[in-house]
C-alpha cells in the first residue's frame, strides 16, 4: 500500500485528498470498532454499511475525584479564542458582546452615610475586533467578583471596566448596573411612612478612550389631564353635573450624563429633583386624608405629557452636575386605549435617530 507523505511546501490538492480518503477507507474496512473509535468515531462512516451512531464505550459515572491540573487545562479546546478561520458570517467588528442580567448583591453609598446592599443586575460588554472569533465571557463575571465586596461608585465601576477590558484585550467596553433603590417616603397628611423603590441604573461607557458616566432613573407619578379637568369643571358649573377628570399612572425615564468633578449627584438628589419638578409622585402608605390630599395635589398640578418632559428638563438644566440628558415620558392613559408619550433630549449623547421599538412598553410599572 502506498502512503502519502506530508508535503509542507504546498497546500494539499483535491487529488491529494482523494488519495488519502481512499487509503482511509481501506484501513477502516480492516480495522476494529475500537481502533476506529480511538482514531475518530466519524471514520465509521467510511466503512461499507458503517453505522452513523458508532461511539466509543465511555464511562457513565461522574468522576468526583478527578482534578484538572495545569497540563490538562492547557490541552482543553477553547473555540472562542480559536483562529480567524472559525469565524462564521461577516468579518466585521462587533460593538458589544458580553453578558446581561448577571446578578449579585452590591453595596452602594447613600446620602445619609450608611451603605445599602441591593440586588443588582449587571450587563457587561466589550467590543470585538473583526479578526477575533469571540471572548471568554466568564472573565467579565470574574472581574465583578473581584470588586463585589467593595462599596460601588462610578470610580469602582471604572476600575472593574478597565480590568475586564485588559483581560479581554478590547478597546471599547460598557457596564450597566440596574437596581431598585429604596427611600422612605412620608404620606401627605397622616404621617405614615413607607418605602418607595426607584428603578435606577449606573452606566459607564468607554469608547475610543473617552469615558461617559450615565445615571438612569424611572420616576413614577400621577398625571391629571388639564383638558379633562377643565371639562369636568365646566359640567359642574353649567349643568350641575358631577364629573371627574381622568388621571393615570405615568413614568418618566430620565437618563443623564454625570460629571463627578462638579460634585456628587446622590441617588436621593435626583429623586428629590423629580419630585420638585412633578410633585404628584405615586404614594406608598395612604389613609383617607392622604387620598383626599392626593386628589387636591393632582388638581393643583394638571399636566400633559409635553409639560412633564419640559418640567423635568428645566430641573436637569439647572443642575451643574448634569450634562447631556434624555427624558422619556409615558402617560398610560385611563381615557384612551393608547398611551401619550414624549421624548426630550439635550446634547449629542442621547440624540439618536431611532428609538428602541419596545422602549415605551418597557415603562409599565407593576410593583
Amino acid at each position: 500500500m502506498n502512503y502519502i507523505t506530508a508535503d509542507f511546501d504546498r497546500d494539499p490538492t483535491r487529488e491529494d485528498a482523494r488519495r488519502a480518503l481512499e487509503i482511509l477507507r481501506q484501513w477502516a474496512d480492516a480495522a476494529s470498532d475500537v481502533e476506529i473509535s480511538d482514531l475518530d468515531p466519524a471514520v465509521v462512516r467510511l466503512k461499507a454499511g458503517g453505522a452513523v451512531d458508532a461511539y466509543p464505550d465511555l464511562s457513565r459515572s461522574y468522576p468526583a475525584d478527578f482534578e484538572a491540573d495545569a497540563a490538562y487545562k492547557a490541552g482543553m479546546p477553547d473555540l472562542q479564542n480559536g483562529p480567524e478561520s472559525l469565524i462564521r458570517g461577516a468579518r466585521r467588528q462587533i460593538q458589544h458582546v458580553g453578558i446581561s442580567n448577571f446578578r449579585l448583591p452590591i453595596r452602594f453609598h447613600s446620602r445619609e452615610g450608611a451603605d445599602v446592599a441591593l440586588d443588582t443586575s449587571v450587563t457587561g460588554s466589550v467590543s470585538l475586533d473583526a479578526d477575533k472569533k469571540g471572548i471568554n465571557m466568564s472573565r467579565i463575571m470574574r472581574s465583578f467578583y473581584r470588586s463585589a465586596e467593595r462599596t460601588f461608585s462610578f470610580e469602582v465601576i471604572e476600575e472593574t471596566l478597565e480590568a475586564y477590558k485588559s483581560d479581554l484585550e478590547s478597546f471599547d467596553a460598557r457596564i450597566i448596573m440596574r437596581f431598585a433603590f429604596p427611600m422612605k417616603v412620608q404620606s401627605l397628611r397622616s404621617g405614615l411612612e413607607g418605602y418607595q423603590y426607584y428603578d435606577m441604573a449606573l452606566e459607564v461607557v468607554d469608547r475610543d478612550g473617552v469615558r461617559t458616566k450615565i445615571l438612569h432613573l424611572d420616576y413614577v407619578y400621577s398625571s391629571t389631564c388639564p383638558c379633562s379637568l377643565e371639562l369636568s369643571e365646566h359640567a359642574r358649573r353649567t349643568r350641575g353635573q358631577l364629573a371627574t377628570p381622568h388621571s393615570q399612572r405615568s413614568v418618566a425615564r430620565i437618563s443623564m450624563v454625570v460629571d463627578p468633578e462638579a460634585g456628587c449627584l446622590w441617588f436621593e438628589d435626583i429623586v428629590e429633583m423629580c419630585r420638585r419638578a412633578v410633585p404628584t409622585e405615586t404614594q406608598v402608605m395612604v389613609k383617607r386624608e392622604d387620598e383626599q390630599a392626593f386628589a387636591e395635589l393632582n388638581a393643583a398640578n394638571p399636566i400633559f405629557v409635553e409639560d412633564a418632559a419640559r418640567l423635568f428638563a428645566e430641573a436637569l438644566q439647572a443642575d451643574a452636575r448634569i450634562g447631556d440628558f434624555r427624558v422619556v415620558a409615558s402617560h398610560q392613559e385611563s381615557l384612551h386605549s393608547h398611551d401619550a408619550i414624549s421624548v426630550l433630549t439635550e446634547g449629542p449623547t442621547f440624540d439618536g435617530v431611532g428609538l428602541e421599538p419596545h422602549l415605551f412598553t418597557s415603562m409599565i410599572h407593576a410593583r
